[in-house]
């Protein structure tokens, strides 16, 4: 009879580094703006204005946003979440009127923000993005909703998530309260933006087109009543 082969040796089943789960955190909280915040806000508008090349009519100020926020009740009138990143988790108190959102999201490599300390905020935060909307009324839904005016993230932190993260903010405060929609208009030569809304399930009305009235041809109109 042939002998019995020893037993293998057993090996140890390597245990993969702590660290490996989250290789760069980065911290990301979503408040609410108030007029304190008005000189980022002014700076992250203009950078808006520039990438949909409209520096040209901008003409917003500090002082205009300060008025603006300060006169402002939340999701009853102007409203702007600010998005801010910190390398450390945010301290656990609450923040202005709403409690914020906070979030880790575990990037694949660490970002390097060459304007971290013109958008710093306080401590280690930097703000990366806004979204500005305000209440509207569907008429044909027969319900509230919110129009989103503006929504931008800074170009170092953008396709990390985000932007995904202001947008979804603003429609789960829309369910919150009941609203039935969430609306807002896209350049059609932002294919970049224009993806980015398919992706998070955006209806496109190809047929429709903006009208506005705005200077001398608002002063205009104005002045026929």
């Amino acid at each position: 009879m042939a002998a019995t082969a020893p037993p293998s040796p057993l090996i140890p089943t390597p245990t993969p580094p702590e660290t490996a789960s989250l290789r760069n955190p980065i911290f990301a909280r979503i408040r609410i703006a108030y007029s304190s915040d008005a000189p980022l806000l002014h700076k992250l508008i203009y950078q808006l204005a520039a990438y949909h090349r409209r520096t040209h009519i901008f003409s917003s100020t500090e002082s205009s946003l300060s008025a603006t926020l300060s006169n402002s009740q939340p999701f009853q009138s102007i409203t702007i979440f600010l998005l801010e990143v910190s390398p450390t988790p945010f301290p656990d108190v609450p923040v202005g009127y709403e409690p914020p959102i906070t979030r880790i999201l575990n990037l694949d490599l660490p970002i390097v923000d060459p304007e971290s300390q013109e958008f710093g905020s306080g401590g280690e935060a930097v703000v990366v993005g806004f979204v500005l909307f305000y209440p509207k009324y569907g008429i044909l839904l027969g319900k509230a909703g919110f129009h989103v005016a503006g929504i931008y993230v800074r170009e170092c932190y953008r396709k990390k998530g985000f932007g995904k993260m202001l947008l979804s903010a603003v429609a789960a405060q829309a369910v919150k309260m009941g609203y039935g929609e969430v609306e807002w208009f896209v350049f059609n030569w932002n294919v970049n933006a224009i993806g980015f809304y398919k992706k998070m399930g955006a209806e496109f009305h190809e047929q429709t087109t903006i009208c506005r009235l705005a200077h001398d041809a608002l002063q205009a109109c104005g002045s026929l009543s």
